[in-house]
């Protein structure tokens, strides 16, 4: 088929879809508006908890950063909240610790492609209590679906498919900078997630078998703010993919992946994520920072392994959000 057939039948089914739409209309259109207006074609039940939405209140007010400062979300892809809260009781990520306690939420999702689609759509790990969609706090606001047309209180609401595209249209430039193989350019897949961004990074060098992958991701992006525009506001994405397997790298002698050499790995991660917050700092005046797990993954509990499952060990995760 060539280009011009192509959109021969791109016009055909729009116009069958404009001619279903004038069917509607008359006294089914307003039978359907005297509907909507009573509320019986909503898709999501919002009063049946409209009590706990009128409870909530935010933490912040996403409208006073968009725009006006910098914003990092890095995903510490496979982190397990128990490893984490362990880390940070015992101090041993101090980096980390500096920004406040983990909170302990439900993930968007059992692997990586689930949970990255949910999250760059504004769809970020849940408190862990969250009893219904307004128990949830909100940063992002995906308008125009079937959640309603008002944006959630302290929530930034935006245009478009993604995170990433409402904030381009705000003026701010999109970076990715990859880790695990669904960021890998080389295969289709790969090109998915990258395509979401206006500037979109990988290399081998930040595989996830490669010891030193954080410290190569974070040299590649100071790397790229020594020569980027100070007044361009920029909100990056980091997938840190040091936790996800292999890890047993972490821990001298180490012959097998399990937790310890799991939380080994997030105290490399720790120290790496230190050069980056603190050359950020200097150098961009701070930034608003996501910071939280994709999925956790499992180490033979319950005879279960790895992660793509649904088990307490993959489906709860940490999450914190901060300013540098």
């Amino acid at each position: 088929m060539d280009i011009q057939e192509a959109r021969k039948e791109i016009n055909v089914e729009t116009q069958e879809t404009t001619d279903e739409v004038k069917i509607m209309d008359g006294s089914e259109s307003a039978k359907n508006q005297e509907q909507a207006a009573n509320g019986h074609t909503a898709e999501v039940p919002f009063r049946l908890f409209s009590s706990a939405k009128a409870k909530r209140t935010p933490s912040i007010d996403m409208n006073q950063v968009v725009g006006q400062m910098d914003i990092l979300f890095v995903c510490l892809d496979t982190l397990r909240y128990d490893a984490a809260v362990k880390e940070q009781e015992q101090g041993t990520t101090p980096v980390l610790n500096r920004y406040g306690p983990w909170k302990k939420c439900q993930a968007p999702g059992n692997f990586t492609w689930p949970s990255h689609h949910s999250m760059f759509a504004g769809f970020l790990p849940a408190d862990h209590e969250a009893k219904n969609l307004a128990d949830r706090e909100m940063l992002f606001f995906p308008r125009q679906i079937g959640m309603g047309k008002k944006v959630p209180q302290g929530a930034y609401g935006f245009s478009g498919c993604t995170i990433m595209e409402g904030l381009e249209k705000e003026g701010y430039d999109t970076w990715c900078v990859g880790g695990v193989s669904f960021f890998d350019k080389r295969s289709d897949l790969g090109k998915v997630f990258p395509g979401y961004f206006r500037k979109s990074y990988w290399n081998p060098s930040f595989g996830c078998g490669v010891r030193d992958s954080t410290k190569n991701q974070v040299d590649f992006i100071l790397r790229k703010l020594g020569v980027a525009d100070p007044d361009q506001r920029i909100f990056m994405y980091l997938n840190v993919d040091a936790i996800h397997y292999p890890n047993s790298f972490y821990l001298e002698g180490h012959s097998h992946d399990d937790l310890d050499s799991h939380k080994a790995a997030l105290r490399y991660a720790d120290k790496e994520l230190g050069r980056l917050f603190d050359h950020w700092k200097e150098k961009r005046g701070g930034a608003f920072v996501i910071c939280c797990s994709d999925h956790g993954t499992c180490y033979g509990e319950d005879g279960c392994q790895f992660h793509g499952i649904d088990h307490p060990a993959v489906n709860t995760v940490p999450y914190k959000h901060f300013f540098l």
